[in-house]
């Protein structure tokens, strides 16, 4: 005789009930106390007296005091330089003992133009600090206070950093000493605009203005990053915080301390991103490496046999995914390093290129071009074009090219033209002056796409303008 399924299961339910059921384990979070209370004590406070500068003016009792913190008070210090009057501040960072004898770490931008820097241990003991060494590009600058017998960090690899891995962040945030803030790594080998020699550590941790310089731990309690920036709309902590590795911070301390200043390897290259398109015309299997755009005529690779068009897939051994990959390897190393190089040329050949490094330069900065031009009916393009100046011809390498003096609204911005750019190509054919630009944008025709080949710096691109309506 068949039996009822759904009544042998009401017959069953009361022995399933009895059953304790299985739960999923949850996971521990970390316990981070330990970690402070081991490795809080290397870190410290740090305050500045800086001198500072604006603009004298009559003060409306109806504006604030030109002393206090007012959004606008940069700007009149910046652009404002006649009948300045001197005021002090005392901006706060945080940094970390890296050695008993009094070595400190934190970030150049903490202690910038500072006259006098105090630092301050957890023991509410108090230094003067000597400023030993500070370099701008890495945001790295290094200190020393006048003891001995001090808590020091210990030093950790950002190499095994993994991410999703939780991370700690001790600093002062908003003059708040000590305070820790937890999260997780969100990326590594992360590249910011303008930030061409460090390769940041991106993390959810919240940082605030005066955690600069503090350190970033794992859970080992080895410190793997120094924290240097925030991404923030508002001025306060948004979710994207950015930590120098240390590997890189301390290659540059190295530096400091030894010669009080940091040189750099120069390649002397442009680079860009290699796309699944390009990758795919060059028979890669994947985007990755470096793609050489330019380079440079009285650079180091001019002298070796990296050619433009090369794709840089190897630094000295060290795989390259991404052009920005590369940039912080070469500055790493001395000047007058033999480098090799594994590149992917066009032909489909991988080949070991060696290359002499140069030292890295600071940009002289260009004189305005004297001859302006507004180009396009009424302005269309939204640019004033000028003749590069013999300063530019030298500092950037250059004997053809015209130079953009001014970007409004219009093509031009849209395209991504700057002021201080210089267009070397329209459309592949070299512009020598203003009137030969004028003639390829005539031939162009209006309303046409072009493409223009721009220096920027150090960088050469491919950008598309749209010749007008």
């Amino acid at each position: 005789m068949m039996k009822n399924p759904v009544t042998n299961f009401w017959y069953a339910l009361p022995l399933l009930l009895m059953v304790p059921m299985a739960q999923a384990a949850p996971r521990d979070l970390p316990d981070f106390s330990r970690l402070v209370d081991k490795h809080g004590a290397a870190v410290v406070n740090i305050s500045t007296t800086q001198r500072l500068k604006h603009a004298k003016a009559a003060q409306n009792p109806n504006e604030p005091d030109a002393t206090e913190d007012h959004p606008f008070n940069d700007y009149f210090r910046r652009y404002f330089d006649e009948g300045q009057e001197s005021f002090d501040s005392n901006p706060l960072g945080s940094g970390f003992i890296v050695s008993s004898d009094g070595y400190i770490l934190t970030c150049a931008h903490v202690v910038e133009d500072a006259k006098e820097i105090v630092v301050r241990l957890t023991d509410r003991r108090e230094y003067s600090a000597k400023l030993i060494g500070s370099d701008r590009r890495s945001d790295i600058a290094l200190l020393k206070i006048d003891a001995t017998g001090l808590p020091a960090v210990v030093i950790g690899d950002p190499g095994r950093l993994h991410v999703g891995e939780w991370v700690l962040a001790i600093g002062s945030p908003f003059g708040f000493d000590s305070s820790a803030t937890s999260g997780i790594v969100s990326a590594k080998t992360r590249a910011l605009p303008n930030e061409n020699y460090v390769s940041f550590i991106q993390t959810d941790v919240a940082i605030n203005p005066g955690n600069s310089g503090g350190p970033l731990f794992n859970l080992k309690g080895e410190v793997i990053g120094i924290n240097s920036q925030i991404y923030s709309q508002t001025g306060g902590f948004m979710g994207l915080s950015f930590a120098i590795p240390i590997d890189a911070a301390m290659k540059i301390t190295a530096q400091l301390k030894s010669q009080g200043h940091v040189r750099r390897g120069w390649l002397g290259v442009s680079l860009q991103e290699v796309s699944r398109t390009l990758a795919s015309a060059y028979g890669l299997n994947k985007p990755h490496g470096a793609l050489v755009s330019d380079i440079l005529p009285t650079g180091p690779a001019a002298k070796s046999e990296l050619h433009s068009g090369d794709i840089v897939l190897e630094y000295e051994g060290k795989a390259i995914d991404h052009s920005s990959d590369l940039p912080p390897l070469v500055g790493l190393t001395a000047p007058g390093a033999h480098v090799r190089l594994t590149v992917f040329r066009r032909d489909r050949d991988t080949q070991s290129v060696v290359v002499t490094l140069g030292e890295l330069r600071e940009e002289a900065a260009a004189k305005p071009a004297s001859k302006l031009e507004r180009l396009g009916g009424n302005g269309s393009l939204g640019m004033a074009l000028g003749e590069i100046s013999p300063v530019q011809r030298k500092t950037l390498s250059l004997d053809y090219g015209v130079a953009v003096d001014v970007v409004d609204e219009g093509p031009a911005r849209d395209a991504g033209l700057r002021p201080g750019d210089v267009i070397l190509e329209v459309d592949g054919k070299r512009v020598y002056d203003v009137s030969g630009f004028q003639r390829q944008m005539v031939r162009a025709g209006v309303g046409k796409l072009v493409v223009l080949r721009v220096r920027r710096g150090a960088s050469t691109s491919y950008l598309a303008l749209n010749t007008g309506v």
